[in-house]
């Protein structure tokens, strides 16, 4: 094969799609890259040309067990840019998506639950453990274990966390990953994450750490009251906790164990002290 011409072919056919801003741009006069040898006044293009100049971002949302579910689309984009930016786009045309409860039953739009997937492309089971298999693919439907909703007035599919992030709190399911949310949502905060720890009344207590985005830090009670007003009673957290960082397990991911076992040393509701 011949590797060098087979690059020169990739190659080329990126310069051919080069994307421009737009055609207001101070700096382009000329589009950069139709192809290897001409450069043609934007002016010039055809309508059918110009739809491709500008900024086109696509964003697939799948896991190695589903394979693709769903694709951001620039006409999504486009059309929702406030909705679709916090969204994983569609499911493809041959991928079911469904949003249940914990115990299995649909939720309507708008409402989280875990997505459940059923297509061509989802796996069979897991080789040589029929036991993990049976947890994750049940009556031809794939549990992804993430939770999500869709959009109520766009269809888009938005993530919001992982179905193993949930607190039973006074047998009240609260996801952590909705509480998360709203504390990062707080101008003070950088980053937020909540874990929930054994408790003797109410069989869990949600428990918060954030990461101040200066050296101030949010005050403790300020987020408790702003995650009351979004959510309910049961999701408040038990303590709030400001870190200077946030442990890392071996993945790169944040280390929850580690912060569920700081939360049970957290004395106090409120700790406006922050710990390393």
């Amino acid at each position: 094969m011949d590797h060098r011409g087979a690059l020169d072919e990739v190659v080329g056919g990126l310069e051919r799609r080069v994307a421009l801003a737009d055609d207001q741009h101070p700096l382009v006069d000329e589009v950069v890259g139709i192809d290897r040898d001409r450069r043609v006044p934007l002016g010039r293009l055809d309508p059918g040309d110009r739809r491709d100049v500008g900024p086109r971002v696509w964003q697939g949302y799948g896991q190695a067990e589903s394979g693709m579910i769903s694709l951001l689309t620039p006409d999504d984009l486009a059309r929702h840019p406030h909705v679709a930016l916090a969204s994983v786009g569609r499911p493809l045309p041959e991928v079911e998506v469904s949003v249940r409860d914990p115990d299995g039953r649909p939720v309507g739009p708008g409402e989280t639950g875990e997505i459940w997937v059923r297509s061509p492309h989802a796996m069979a089971g897991y080789w040589d453990d029929p036991e993990l298999t049976g947890e994750i693919v049940r009556d031809g439907w794939l549990h992804t274990r993430d939770l999500g909703r869709t959009h109520p007035t766009t269809g888009l599919l938005l993530l919001t966390g992982r179905s193993r992030d949930v607190i039973l709190v006074n047998a009240e399911v609260c996801y952590a990953g909705a509480i998360e949310q709203v504390l990062a949502r707080h101008p003070d905060v950088d980053q937020a994450y909540v874990v929930g720890v054994p408790d003797a009344r109410t069989g869990e207590a949600v428990h918060a750490f954030v990461v101040p985005a200066d050296d101030v830090g949010p005050d403790p009670g300020t987020l408790r009251r702003l995650v009351r007003a979004e959510l309910t009673p049961a999701h408040v957290p038990r303590t709030v906790t400001a870190l200077h960082h946030v442990p890392v397990a071996a993945s790169g991911k944040p280390d929850k164990q580690a912060l569920a076992a700081l939360a049970a040393l957290v004395p106090r509701a409120h700790r406006t002290g922050r710990a390393t």
